[in-house]
């Protein structure tokens, strides 16, 4: 029995190795992922591609985010550690039309574009492609076993059916206890949330408040050394983070800090993988600040904040969606269901209900409240300054392109209108996928057993 780990490729990036006990593993939507691999020279790697091509010479910074920048890359670094093109064997899944759909998605086809790329490199090179599962309406994850040279394309999540028996729906009153359980949001995270809002603050101020939370001082610090946030430092200190990341930074890692006790104590519910809720949080902020700052339209540490609570009533819910996953499940195979309306049916409630009536018992500042509630429907949303269609489309890119880290789907209704709404067109969704953070998810190391 050999244990391998099991490490999770983040869109825009790729891993490549010799052979190892390691299993390789992307979870596809939109985005299409590659395995290559050569078991005479035992060399083999993934790649999980977000677009096509670059947008712009500014995307350039990131080559392997794209198939036509990434693939050279990919397949170069496989030829130093050894691989020839004549051994090397190719498996693409991915680009998906994730539903609900709509003909705006059939005319984007972000995905189709991408895995026509892929497949054109790989010809261009000899490559033999061995299997190729792209396009369709079905999210899915790709796996390379690094140890034996063998690969799976699988359902990826709610793709998969169960049979298990459906559990009874919470009432009213066990959300709202369950509302109660929930600690209240630390006073320091309350008061840092208020200063964003107001737009003028004193950072010394904050930093001192924060020293009065030992807690929260640790999760900062901690998160200011993680792979997430890119650190190049090695931070000690409240003072040092401050020195080395920029007040705007220190300020987003004292909520990220305070906010992810509360992803973090969720179960397998609506997490489709270790951290999911959390990784989907922070990925959804970051995308909604870029958005933010964009478009003009809210401050952008106020959007990074919306994008970080957008789904906190999941937090409520995650223990009633364990119970009834598999009716989640055989919901889910109707393409043309949101995840709200799926909650709706089965709970008699959905995440952003409860994640406002979670937010007043909060006193959270009302545009945040606003757009927790209507992140889904931002047409309906009772302000008009922005904030909840950036946080929809943040969350949209999240659910299409990081897809795999937890129970979401949403549909694309309406698009062209909330795009205009930010002075944006459909000609200019492929520059918002192009936003996506290439380190949104700190890869995983998780232990899998395989028989030797």
């Amino acid at each position: 029995m050999v244990t391998a780990n099991k490490y999770y490729v983040s869109s825009g990036s790729f891993e490549v190795g010799r052979t190892q006990p390691r299993l390789l593993q992307a979870f596809l939507g939109t985005c299409v992922g590659v395995v290559v691999f050569d078991t005479t020279a035992g060399v083999g790697g993934l790649i999980h591609l977000l677009l096509s091509e670059p947008i712009s010479l500014g995307s350039m910074g990131s080559p392997e985010k794209y198939a036509t920048t990434g693939m050279p890359l990919f397949l170069k670094q496989l030829i130093n550690l050894g691989a020839t093109r004549d051994n090397m064997q190719a498996v693409v899944a991915g680009g998906a039309l994730v539903g609900p759909l709509t003909p705006q998605d059939m005319s984007l086809d972000v995905g189709g574009r991408t895995a026509e790329k892929v497949l054109a490199a790989l010809d261009g090179e000899g490559i033999a492609v061995v299997q190729s599962e792209t396009g369709g309406f079905f999210t899915c994850s790709i796996e390379l076993d690094m140890q034996h040279w063998e690969w799976r394309i699988q359902p990826a999540g709610f793709d998969t059916a169960s049979t298990q028996s459906d559990e009874s729906s919470p009432t009213i009153s066990d959300i709202q206890q369950a509302i109660e359980a929930i600690r209240p949001i630390p006073q320091v995270a309350l008061k840092v949330l208020r200063i964003i809002e107001d737009g003028a603050y004193d950072i010394d101020k904050i930093a001192g408040e924060v020293k009065k939370d030992q807690v929260i001082s640790a999760r900062t610090i901690r998160l200011c050394n993680s792979a997430l946030f890119s650190k190049r430092h090695d931070v000690v200190s409240l003072d040092h983070a401050l020195v080395f990341l920029g007040q705007d930074l220190f300020i987003k890692l004292v909520i990220s800090a305070a906010v992810q006790s509360y992803y973090n104590q969720c179960g397998n519910g609506y997490s489709l993988c270790k951290g999911g809720l959390y990784h989907h949080a922070i990925g959804t902020a970051m995308i909604a600040e870029k958005i933010a700052g964009m478009t003009e339209k809210t401050i952008p540490g106020v959007a990074y904040t919306a994008g970080l609570l957008h789904d906190i009533g999941k937090v409520v819910l995650d223990q009633y969606i364990t119970g009834a996953y598999p009716m989640f499940y055989r919901r889910f195979q109707d393409r043309q269901s949101e995840i709200i309306d799926v909650e709706t049916r089965i709970l008699g409630i959905d995440h952003t209900h409860v994640g406002e009536l979670l937010a007043i018992e909060w006193s959270l500042p009302a545009p945040l409240t606003d757009a927790i509630r209507f992140h889904h429907r931002p047409a309906e949303t009772r302000r008009n300054d922005g904030l909840t269609t950036i946080v929809y489309l943040a969350d949209l890119l999240m659910s299409r392109f990081h897809t795999g880290l937890e129970l979401e789907r949403m549909g694309t209704d309406n698009l062209t209108d909330h795009l205009a709404r930010l002075d944006l067109s459909t000609a200019q969704f492929s520059d918002l996928v192009d936003l996506i953070p290439g380190k949104v998810f700190e890869p995983a190391m998780e232990p899998t057993e395989n028989n030797s």
